[in-house]
């Protein structure tokens, strides 16, 4: 018998920029030029069916027009496409175009988009590198930082995937001029999210200019994606493989994944994830984490953006309740919620502890009251 120590010690700088501003296309192909994905001359260009037209083929085009080699892949629109079986269509249209590893991937889109490319480009040739161009407000809000991708299952959303971080973002305040008003509040779930968990100036910023952004205010909107990066900097630079800390980002998540998976998707990410704000929130308050005034003023900001804060009667709430078992917070087959603490910080339940066991009566009886 004899064995054979392996070592492999990494030094891995992963660090990135998040470059926000309008009509970025232009500053794309200039950083390629600039070495930003090193010697690379192919690229595949990811997106969606909504995205395609709008700006997938701006930037495909602008690719051509600089020289380089490449190719569009698109995939049908929204959440239900994010899952295994589309991973493996765009990995094997890439192989038959002759992608291999000196490629690099380019994410057009949403979170959905940045999500799926990333993961991809994570597992393609055992790791290639991705770019994201986020053109929505909920990918600048979710997927500008953390390098968080996934795919989901029938069985739970956001398990399969890894931790894998792009060569930069771009995200394009101009493209969210073309979203519809259901669109920019799914969007804004994420950002009162990171308000309530870390940033109560800028909790107070939506209260008071909401309209600016559902205006695309160029200054408004400049401000809440400043304020998401920062939020999700701090918190991914201290725990970036999600051991504690990072749990922190899933407030509200519990309720609101278990919520988007149980509605068949008729609820849009942003939809689920304000009822499951207002779940932990009401729950919060039960267990006097935070006061009533505060309770109803989270509620209250997210009405006033356009979203739920109920749980809609088609919603089977036994289903519900079994589905929260698929969150990745769970431990020993037991919830585990991360709660707000007031407006603007989170709760710690010891040294490194950020979500505490809930029994089935706690979010039952809090469910039955919405």
């Amino acid at each position: 018998m004899s064995s054979f120590h392996v070592k492999l010690k990494k030094v891995v700088d992963d660090s990135y920029d998040v470059q926000i501003g309008s009509g970025l296309v232009p500053q794309l192909i200039q950083d390629l030029k600039n070495g930003l994905a090193g010697n690379v001359k192919k690229f595949a260009v990811i997106t969606d069916s909504t995205v395609e037209p709008l700006y997938a083929e701006p930037v495909f085009h602008a690719l051509k027009e600089a020289g380089y080699d490449g190719n569009l892949f698109v995939f049908p629109e929204g959440e239900k496409s994010k899952v295994r079986r589309t991973k493996e269509l765009l990995e094997d249209a890439m192989l038959e175009k002759g992608y291999r590893r000196d490629c690099c991937v380019i994410a057009v889109g949403g979170g959905v988009v940045t999500d799926l490319a990333g993961f991809l480009a994570g597992t393609f040739g055992r790791g290639v590198p991705f770019i994201n161009y986020a053109t929505t407000l909920l990918a600048a809000a979710d997927a500008s930082i953390g390098g968080k991708t996934a795919v989901d299952t029938d069985l739970a959303t956001n398990l399969i995937g890894l931790i894998n971080q792009p060569l930069k973002v771009y995200v394009d305040i101009d493209a969210w001029k073309t979203l519809p008003e259901r669109l920019l509040s799914d969007g804004l779930a994420e950002t009162i999210k990171h308000a309530c968990l870390a940033d109560r100036e800028l909790f107070e910023y939506l209260e008071q200019h909401s309209e600016d952004v559902f205006a695309c205010d160029t200054d408004a909107c400049t401000y809440i994606s400043e304020r998401n990066c920062q939020v999700k900097y701090q918190v991914v630079m201290k725990d970036e493989r999600e051991k504690n800390l990072r749990e922190i980002l899933n407030l509200g998540h519990t309720v609101g994944r278990a919520i988007e998976t149980v509605s068949d998707y008729r609820l849009l990410h942003g939809e689920a994830v304000a009822i499951g704000m207002a779940a932990q929130a009401r729950l919060g308050c039960k267990c006097r984490y935070l006061g009533m005034p505060e309770r109803d003023r989270v509620i209250e900001l997210y009405q006033k953006c356009g979203l739920p804060v109920t749980i809609p009667d088609y919603i089977d709430r036994e289903e519900l309740i079994q589905k929260l078992y698929t969150d990745k917070k769970v431990r020993d087959g037991k919830l585990r919620f991360v709660f707000q603490k007031g407006i603007g910080d989170v709760m710690s339940f010891g040294d490194e502890v950020y979500a505490r066991p809930v029994t089935e009566e706690e979010i039952r009886g809090v469910l039955k009251e919405m």
